[in-house]
């Protein structure tokens, strides 16, 4: 079998098993953070703004690794949530800073356990030593692809 044709099978292609993954992590996480208003596009934004608050919309892209226009769909869904208010930089009003309300703040304490739980099912069954070679193939093939595409690696996770 040549190597184009392993890829026949969806089982065989790393592409196709991340995607049925991820889309599981995404819907698991959901299941937990919809309770309190949270979609799993939004978590995205909330968790880099949990470690870093008032990032720019532009670094806010870079970070969860969205596209701008994207990143402005999510920040006014945020917006009219509650989560989040926009400001323009006073010396350069063309920045505009994300900023997390008091509502937001108080949910970290709430979604984060929730994110732990999602990769402990997840991980079920796997050693310690297989969750690092996982986490660092991963990570590998993340800048293998922004890589080719040119693009910078985004630095935070959905999950």
């Amino acid at each position: 079998m040549s190597d184009i044709q392993i890829y026949a099978d969806p089982a065989n292609s790393i592409g196709y098993l991340t995607r049925i993954a991820f889309r599981s992590f995404s819907r698991a996480l959901e299941s937990r953070t919809a309770p309190y208003g949270v979609s799993s596009g939004q978590w995205r934004f909330l968790r880099v703004l949990w470690r870093e608050d008032g990032l720019t919309q532009r670094e806010l892209s870079r970070r969860v690794g969205m596209r701008e226009p994207t990143t402005v769909i999510a920040l006014k869904s945020l917006e009219r949530s509650g989560f989040v208010v926009r400001t323009k930089n006073l010396e350069d009003r063309r920045k505009v800073h994300v900023f997390l309300t008091p509502e937001a703040k108080r949910l970290e304490a709430t979604l984060l356990p929730a994110v732990a739980e999602v990769n402990d099912v997840a991980l079920a069954g796997l050693s310690d030593s297989e969750v690092e070679i996982l986490r660092k193939a991963l990570s590998q093939v993340g800048r293998n692809l922004s890589a080719d595409l040119g693009d910078d690696p985004p630095t935070d996770s959905a999950v």
